[in-house]
C-alpha cells in the first residue's frame, strides 16, 4: 500500500522511493550546478590568462571541479551513505571522474579540432555540452558504485547500537 505509519515516519513504497530519488537528484544537481560554474570559470580564467590550448585549459578546469564536487557530494549529497572505506570510495570517485573527464573533454576536442570551432563562445558551448553528457554518466556511476546506500539491516543495527550505547553494531563485530 506504500503509505507512512505516523506523522514523522518516512514514506515507504513507490511514492517514498520517488521522493528519495527526487531529493537525491536535487542535491546532486545543486552540487553539480556549482561545480559547473567552477568548471566554466576556471576554464575561461586559464584559457585567457595562460597560453594553454583549449583542451588543456579544460582539463585543468575539470580537475579543479572534480575536487570541488567530491567534497560537495561526500558531505552534502551523499552524507547519509556508507562512510567506511574512504580510500576505496575516493579511488572509485577518481576513476569514474576520469572517465567523465574524457567524455567531457572529448566533446570539446571533437568540436575544436574536428570542426575547427575555436572561438570563446564556441568553446564554452562545447564545454557545457560535454559537461552535460558526462554528468549523466557521473550521476549513474557515483550513485551505483561510489556513494553506496547502507543496506537496511546494517543501518538499523547502527542506529540501534547508537541508542543502546554499544560501540559496534552486530554486523561489524561479526566481520
Amino acid at each position: 500500500m506504500g503509505g507512512s505509519t505516523g506523522l514523522n515516519a518516512r514514506p515507504t513504497g513507490l511514492k517514498g522511493r520517488i521522493k528519495g530519488i527526487y531529493r537525491e537528484v536535487a542535491k546532486f544537481g545543486a552540487v553539480g550546478g556549482v561545480g559547473v560554474l567552477v568548471n566554466i570559470a576556471v576554464f575561461n580564467l586559464v584559457r585567457h590568462a595562460t597560453n594553454l590550448q583549449v583542451v588543456r585549459a579544460s582539463i585543468v578546469a575539470t580537475v579543479v571541479s572534480i575536487a570541488f564536487n567530491y567534497v560537495g557530494f561526500r558531505y552534502f549529497t551523499y552524507r547519509d551513505r556508507e562512510k567506511t572505506g574512504r580510500t576505496k570510495e575516493l579511488g572509485l570517485f577518481l576513476f569514474f571522474s576520469a572517465i567523465g573527464l574524457v567524455i567531457e573533454n572529448g566533446v570539446l576536442y571533437a568540436v575544436t579540432y574536428g570542426m575547427g570551432w575555436d572561438s570563446s563562445l564556441q568553446s564554452n558551448i562545447a564545454k557545457f555540452a560535454g559537461i552535460g553528457v558526462a554528468t549523466l554518466f557521473r550521476f549513474w556511476s557515483y550513485r551505483s558504485w561510489v556513494f553506496k546506500a547502507l543496506p537496511a539491516r546494517d543501518a538499523l543495527e547502527q542506529a540501534e547500537s547508537f541508542l543502546t550505547g554499544d560501540s559496534a553494531p552486530e554486523t561489524t563485530r561479526r566481520r
